[in-house]
C-alpha cells in the first residue's frame, strides 16, 4: 500500500468521533485507502496525511479554498469533481466537512 494511503492518528481520531455520533458509520476501503461509509457509500478518507471529503457546494468550494486543499485525483490524471483533500493543516474544519460529506451521501 502506498505512504499516501496509510492511516494516520488523526484520521482514526476523526473516524473514531464520526462513529461515535453515527454509530451507522463503517471503515472500509476505496482506491486502496482507509475510508469512512454509510449504507456502503464512501463520504471520506484518509489520504496523503490528510482527509478527503466528497462534498457538495458550496461547502465544496470554501474547502477548496484553503491553504494545501485540492481536488482529489487518485489516478493522477482525471481528478474528481466532488472530492476535496484537506490537509492536516486544516484538521480543525474536518469534523464540519466530515459531518457535510456524511449528509451528503447518508440516504434520507
Amino acid at each position: 500500500m502506498s505512504s499516501r494511503k496509510t492511516s494516520t492518528p488523526q484520521w482514526e481520531q476523526l473516524l473514531g468521533e464520526v462513529r461515535e455520533l453515527h454509530p451507522e458509520v463503517t471503515a472500509g476501503a476505496m482506491f486502496g485507502m482507509p475510508c469512512a461509509k454509510v449504507a456502503g457509500k464512501a463520504f471520506m478518507g484518509s489520504f496523503d496525511g490528510g482527509v478527503v471529503f466528497k462534498l457538495d457546494e458550496p461547502v465544496r468550494t470554501e474547502a477548496l479554498q484553503l491553504s494545501g486543499s485540492q481536488l482529489f485525483d487518485p489516478s493522477g490524471s482525471r481528478p474528481m469533481r466532488e472530492w476535496v483533500v484537506v490537509g492536516a493543516e486544516n484538521q480543525d474544519r474536518w469534523e464540519r466537512y466530515a459531518e457535510a460529506a456524511l449528509t451528503k451521501v447518508k440516504p434520507s
